[in-house]
């Protein structure tokens, strides 16, 4: 398995919101030294603001915010943004992007990316859900576990929009429900074990 090459063992953070989620991205990041090891992925199913993010959270991190890019390499200490209308998966350690497999009603944006990283990231994983409406997400957190990966949910009453936490809580695969400073915490907590471990 390709995965296993040099270069893909560091932890990824996914962190999958929509309606509400740029409340909890900043409050998130603002919390996060830039230098765990960690990558951060973003990804906000909510088409409308998706392509403002990686102009907006600088601000909120010391860490490079870039948007992704086909064939982008993964690399530790950064944020990447999922870019608008597109399915992100993981091979080789780079991002791929596809056409967005569902144009209309709710994206499944979320549970794409998680399910190509079960498959094809060798590192540790942490799937966190936060704000949003609807449920993305959270048919693919039992896969985390599976994997041994970490799942956080966003305490639902620190969320804009509780539905996505909620339905993230409601398959019974969560690890955590934690406000996004406590998110932050927790991240942190992961990341240095991981790196203790190597």
């Amino acid at each position: 398995m390709n995965a296993k090459s040099a270069g893909s063992d560091f932890p990824v953070v996914c962190v999958g919101g929509s309606a509400g989620g740029l409340d909890a991205y900043t409050r998130l990041l603002r919390h996060l030294p830039a230098d765990m090891g960690v990558a951060i992925v973003i990804v906000n199913h909510l088409r409308a603001v998706a392509t403002h993010l990686h102009e907006i959270l600088p601000s909120c991190t010391q860490m490079p915010v870039e948007l992704i890019t086909e064939s982008l390499l993964i690399q530790p200490n950064h944020v990447f943004i999922i870019p608008a209308q597109r399915d992100l998966h993981v091979l080789d350690g780079e991002f791929r992007l596809m056409p967005i497999s569902k144009p209309r009603g709710w994206p499944d944006v979320i549970t794409i990316f998680l399910r190509s990283l079960t498959r094809n990231w060798s590192g540790k994983l942490i799937a966190v859900i936060v704000s949003g409406y609807d449920g993305d997400g959270a048919a693919a957190m039992c896969a985390i576990k599976e994997v041994g990966g970490i799942t956080i949910a966003q305490k639902p009453e620190t969320a804009l929009q509780p539905d996505m936490p909620e339905s993230a809580i409601a398959s019974g695969c969560i690890d955590f429900v934690l406000s996004p400073e406590d998110i932050a915490k927790e991240i942190v907590r992961i990341a240095r074990a991981a790196s203790s471990a190597e």
